[in-house]
């Protein structure tokens, strides 16, 4: 697994159905409620590290994207040095899967 990932490579991987990936939004949850990349689960940033080896397997494939990819990579690196060997950035986050044409979710509050 590569240290940086393209939206496509994310995107072929999803189709043929790979399985033992996550896609992380670790931007805060405001953010992801307005748009997120299909599939995604939310963790803030400031609360991953503390999440992460109770959530997934060392060796799971995670994908993680925020605002900027200097923002994800600071957060990739720090779940290498947590243990995760297999860890990449999502080379643009939402935005670059929003531009590629890719669906995205958001999450609605009915109102009663």
């Amino acid at each position: 697994m590569q240290p940086e990932s393209r939206v496509y490579d994310l995107k072929e991987r999803l189709d043929w159905g790979e399985p033992a990936l996550t896609i992380i939004d670790v931007r805060d949850r405001s953010e992801f409620k307005s748009s997120h990349v299909t599939g995604a689960i939310s963790i803030p940033a400031d609360g991953l590290l503390t999440a992460a080896p109770k959530c997934f397997e060392w060796d799971r494939d995670l994908y993680i994207y925020s605002n900027t990819d200097d923002e994800s990579m600071v957060i990739a690196d720090q779940l290498r040095q947590a243990g995760f060997s297999r860890v990449s950035i999502l080379r643009g986050g939402v935005a670059a899967w929003k531009a590629a044409g890719f669906p995205v979710e958001a999450v609605t509050m009915a109102v009663v």
